[in-house]
């Protein structure tokens, strides 16, 4: 089921039809994530640097390799940090576009069903927000373990297959149903989600595809809905 929706899903990211989604969601990503760099990068030269010179006001001419190899150390600690910041920034815009591209698969794949109600923006806005924040500080306890080898590796997938497994399923379930089905939904399934979170999750440490991470995600859990929808009524269909 949940290698069925993935597949789906990843055909679905150069369909014709989600297109103008697809340029959408992946310069909003890239806008983002470029805003994000050029902050962390001018927060590092404007309160970090000082710091340092601070306690190292003489430095030798010798010594000017350490600055190299600081400045190294430096990019790739703003590198990492962005790299953490890729899974909330995914969570927010896909609270933007999640209804375009259910609407898109909903109508091409399910052509039959009633389709789903659009969240309001208002309500989308707020939701994607809080969901910001929850990815934040769950990002932020994995940031907590990452020099222990392995757990640091295992934290990342485990914060983020909950989270995103958690959020995008929520969301999607939202189109057809009220926020305390769906959560109730997501529940009774719970390992299925999860699962299927940590599928995006891998989705997302994967350098440059990650960038069309919420256009993925998205389309995998409307599919992971319909097939759990389907398969609860099945039972209530077959004793009527």
């Amino acid at each position: 089921m949940i290698f069925d929706a993935a597949a789906l899903s990843a055909r679905n990211l150069f369909s014709p039809e989600t297109r103008t989604v697809f340029w959408k969601t992946l310069g909003l990503t890239i806008l983002v994530l470029i805003g994000l760099w050029l902050g962390l990068r001018e927060s590092f030269i404007a309160f970090v640097m000082p710091m340092i010179q601070g306690f190292i006001p003489d430095l030798p001419d010798w010594a000017g390799w350490l600055t190299f190899i600081f400045g190294i150390l430096a990019s790739i600690g703003l590198a990492l940090g962005l790299a953490l910041l890729l899974s909330p920034v995914t969570a927010i815009i896909a609270g933007l576009f999640l209804d375009d591209v259910a609407e898109v698969v909903e109508r091409r794949d399910y052509p039959n069903d009633p389709p789903g109600k659009a969240m309001p923006m208002a309500q989308a806005i707020v939701a994607s927000i809080k969901f910001f924040g929850v990815v934040i500080v769950g990002n932020l306890f994995a940031l907590m373990l990452l020099f222990i080898p392995g757990v640091n590796i295992i934290a990342f997938f485990l914060v983020n297959g909950y989270l995103l497994g958690r959020e995008f399923f929520e969301f999607a379930a939202m189109r057809f149903r009220s926020v305390e089905d769906a959560k109730l939904l997501r529940s009774r399934h719970s390992g299925t989600v999860f699962m299927a979170g940590l599928v995006i999750a891998l989705f997302l440490a994967v350098p440059i595809v990650n960038l069309l991470t919420p256009l993925f995600a998205a389309g995998l859990m409307v599919h992971l809905h319909k097939a759990l929808a389907a398969r609860d009524a099945a039972p209530s269909l077959r004793q009527s």
